[in-house]
């Protein structure tokens, strides 16, 4: 257990605006209010149990009455994260003692209300562990991704490998021991296009080639010294091509002999082809963990090179990672007071975890800044598919733009005074390098308005009638991506079918979801729609549309066989326009995990 200062923590959260996460033009709704929403519902449930049905300890920020069910949440109230970590400290001082917590409690190392909610969630999570005496949770939790109960390296390295660059984790939340698979995938595919894209090591041939020295030296440990099992590759030469391969291959006998074929300690990282910084880190891990298990962590051959000049180079290969990525990106600096602690690895990560969740302030404003340009009489939209019409915004109107749409389409979501709209930005300022940053739509519906004396819609886009910007414009118009969610056209009709017509292929289930404004609970779904309700000549759907509440239902990403995943509740759904090419049905139904196979 350690101790932490809740009172001064409080302080700071309390009476400190967010400044660092930038403001939206208008407050919207998205995945992480659904986020907060079922995360203080699971705070009020877990307090029920451990105290009382309302009761609450002394300075509970939540003054709703709470009996069960779903809290009642006012998304506007910029404290809302702030109160929430509050709450959740003052119900584990009930639990674990005051000041008294877990070893891998977070508690709040930022003011990012992203990261502080999911601190809280990581941190509830360890109370309901002690609760409920296990992971095992009673039918009322709602819980969230695993992910949340990785450590905090792990999920700073999917979240920045994501934001930075553009690669989401794929791992399924279903997966048995999830956090050391995620730690896998990391090693696997994530860290290349953090490090090794990013120029990795400078030196890691020269690092490669000690390794091979120590390998060689626990060969000899092994067999004697210069026998070698049959087939050894034993490649020393400095700067080979093959070194890395090489090493792996006589690496993988020694580890045949130590634990059978098929089966590698958990710690037990893959090599990665042509990633030369990542593949090194791992083969460094895997020596020293069989080195490890066949001699003793305090024992190693005698000449052992062991760990080089780079003291950081004797931590974890995550450690390692999350330092790279914030040494690199985030300009990180060590105190040098750090290299001569006992505990370096873990003041190293500490610091890291720091940098990546607090960027320089410098860095934000540049940043912000760089969301900054200027319309070219770029035509304003309601919506993402270019279908309200807003009118022209007129040339030097300056602008923030906020999101992007998916890969493929140049649409982007942009506000200024009095207008927050849906604009191309080939007809603005904007470079496409700096468009490529921007977060995308997924999971987000922006409030679009526009109230500026330019506005004069909503309307169809005009005709063209000469060779003028909008003949340009409608000449280039950006093709509707996989997440677009256009109405039926009128270039040919389309046949309607109900929803027996509908192959719903499962991606991910039992997802918590806001639909209609409810929680409901579904699943992330691949659809397709077919001609007959044997669902044998099918075709891809390319955009759904909730008819009932007038919104999109945007397409999360596509699956492997190339289909738009969607994120739909359990059972029949009505209200819908689900379409392909040729079909459109306005129904669904998505069978739960209590009643399907």
């Amino acid at each position: 257990m350690r101790r932490v200062l809740v009172v001064a923590l409080a302080g700071v959260l309390m009476l400190t605006s967010i400044a660092i996460v930038w403001a939206t033009p208008q407050r919207q709704q998205t995945d992480f209010d659904l986020f907060v929403l079922v995360l203080r519902t699971d705070l009020e449930a877990l307090a029920n149990e451990v105290l009382a049905i309302g009761e609450r300890p002394d300075g509970w920020t939540y003054d709703e009455v709470y009996e069960g069910g779903t809290a009642n949440v006012d998304f506007n109230d910029p404290q809302l994260v702030n109160n929430l970590w509050y709450d959740n400290e003052l119900l584990a001082d009930a639990v674990f003692g005051v000041g008294e917590r877990p070893e891998s409690w977070f508690s709040a190392t930022t003011l990012n209300r992203q990261i502080l909610g999911r601190n809280v969630r990581h941190d509830l999570e360890l109370t309901a562990d002690e609760v409920f005496n296990g992971p095992i949770r009673p039918a009322f939790w709602q819980g969230a991704s695993p992910l949340f109960r990785c450590s905090r390296t792990i999920q700073n390295l999917v979240r920045i490998i994501d934001v930075e660059y553009g690669t989401p984790f794929t791992t399924p939340v279903t997966t048995p021991d999830f956090c050391n698979a995620v730690r896998e995938e990391l090693a696997a595919l994530l860290l290349p296009i953090a490090i090794d894209q990013q120029n990795g090591f400078e030196n890691v041939a020269q690092l490669s080639w000690w390794l091979r020295g120590d390998l060689e030296r626990l060969a000899d440990e092994l067999f004697g010294v210069g026998a070698r099992p049959p087939n050894w590759v034993g490649n020393i030469e400095l700067g080979s091509p093959t070194m890395q391969r090489d090493i792996d291959i006589d690496l993988e006998r020694l580890a045949s002999d130590e634990f059978t074929p098929d089966i590698r300690p958990a710690e037990w990282l893959p090599f990665v082809e042509e990633a030369a910084s990542t593949s090194y880190i791992n083969l460094r891990n895997n020596l020293e963990v069989l080195t490890d298990t066949i001699l003793s962590p305090e024992v190693r051959p005698s000449g052992w090179q062991g760990i080089t000049d780079d003291p950081v180079s004797q931590c974890g290969p995550m450690v390692q990672a999350v330092f790279f990525i914030a040494q690199n990106a985030f300009d990180l600096f060590l105190d040098p007071a750090v290299y001569e602690a006992e505990d370096f690895c873990f003041q190293v990560e500490a610091a890291s975890n720091d940098n990546l969740e607090n960027p320089p302030r410098e860095l934000v404003q540049s940043l912000d800044n760089a969301y900054v340009a200027e319309s070219e009489n770029a035509f304003t939209y309601l919506d993402v598919a270019a279908s309200e019409y807003m009118g022209i915004m007129p040339f030097g109107t300056e602008f923030r733009a906020w999101y992007r749409n998916f890969a493929g389409s140049n649409m982007m979501f942009v506000s200024g005074e009095n207008f927050a709209v849906f604009i191309d930005r080939r007809w603005t300022t904007m470079q496409e390098d700096v468009f490529n940053t921007l977060d995308t739509l997924e999971g987000v519906q922006p409030l679009a308005f526009c109230d500026a004396n330019w506005c004069n819609g909503p309307g169809p886009t005009p005709t063209p009638t000469g060779a003028s910007a909008i003949d340009q414009l409608l000449a280039a118009v950006t093709p509707p991506s996989p997440g677009d969610n256009t109405g039926p056209t009128s270039e040919s009709p389309k046949t309607q079918v109900s929803w027996n017509h509908v192959r719903v292929t499962y991606v991910a289930r039992d997802i918590q979801l806001n639909f209609r404004g409810q929680v409901r609970t579904g699943a992330q779904v691949a659809l397709e729609i077919c001609v007959e309700p044997q669902q044998i000549t099918c075709e891809p759907v390319i955009s759904v549309r909730d008819v009932a509440a007038g919104v999109p239902i945007p397409a999360l990403f596509q699956s492997g066989a190339g289909l738009n995943v969607y994120q739909l509740p359990y059972g029949y759904t009505d209200g819908l326009q689900i379409e392909g090419a040729t079909l459109i049905s306005p129904d669904v139904f998505l069978s739960d995990t209590s009643i399907s196979s």
